[in-house]
């Protein structure tokens, strides 16, 4: 470990190999740092941190603080933080409540300057969070995601895996898996195609999943005759499941499909 002597370290927070800490990083006493990590100047990494390898946290960060619910009573709980994920300035993470005991940000994930996580969101790997976006608490965000700057998503909402959210979103309704959203009310914007390319998916498996949001989002049919519809004429495949089960079990429904007949987004 190498660490300023201007850094204020607590004798009992477990420091991994190799692992930086610049002047006035403040490091508290139940905190775990992985190997290789790099803490920088001013951040705060508070109880509760569990910090994985090759993580890097830039200035005036602030991971597992004190959630901001006020039934919070001063619980243990925690906060993850997957192997080289990088947090960005100013991104503050809130450790978990009563309702899960934890906050979860995977592997891989890339947290861009002033990021807000609330207590107890669950975080998948791969996720790109670009600036200023703001989570509140409960939601479940799963791998591979992208969110554009200045989006705000409500409590308890989920997004799907390879999901790609329009800069300045305002998330009310859960986001199903591998579409891109867009628009105020937030609206189904076609398949994420090229994201799905880039991550290995065929043209093939792209036309299903393109074939599966048509009867849900451009047929003009409710969700539950959709997903009858689907599960009648569209083969089973694990995408299909994945997608199907998902807008089922949603409890603050889906967003909205597109309307208007004459436009494609596909």
């Amino acid at each position: 470990m190498s660490y300023h002597p201007l850094a204020n370290v607590h004798p009992d927070a477990v420091i991994g190999n190799n692992v930086v800490i610049e002047p006035f990083a403040t490091i508290h006493k139940d905190v775990v740092i992985g190997d290789n990590s790099w803490i920088g100047p001013n951040a705060v990494i508070w109880d509760g941190s569990r910090l994985g390898k090759n993580v890097k946290v830039y200035p005036g960060a602030s991971v597992s603080s004190i959630p901001q619910d006020l039934k919070f009573a001063g619980e243990k709980t925690e906060t993850f933080v997957g192997d080289n994920t990088v947090i960005r300035e100013s991104v503050t993470i809130s450790r978990g409540t009563l309702d899960k005991h934890k906050t979860v940000i995977g592997k891989n994930c890339l947290l861009m300057a002033y990021v807000h996580i609330a207590h107890d969101c669950i975080v998948g790997n791969q996720c790109i969070f670009a600036n200023a976006v703001q989570v509140a608490g409960h939601v479940t965000i799963e791998d591979w995601a992208i969110i554009g700057g200045a989006s705000a998503l409500h409590q308890f909402v989920k997004i799907g895996a390879h999901v790609m959210l329009s800069g300045g979103s305002l998330v009310r309704k859960d986001v199903p898996p591998f579409t891109k959203a867009a628009r105020e009310p937030l609206t189904y914007a076609g398949v994420n195609s090229i994201g799905l390319r880039r991550r290995g998916f065929t043209a093939e498996k792209i036309s299903e999943i393109q074939e599966i949001y048509r009867y849900i989002f451009l047929k003009g049919m409710n969700n539950s005759k959709a997903l009858d519809a689907v599960e009648k004429e569209i083969p089973a495949s694990e995408e299909r499941d994945y997608i199907v089960n998902f807008i089922r079990s949603s409890e603050r429904g889906v967003m909205k499909g597109f309307s208007t007949s004459t436009t494609s987004f596909e």
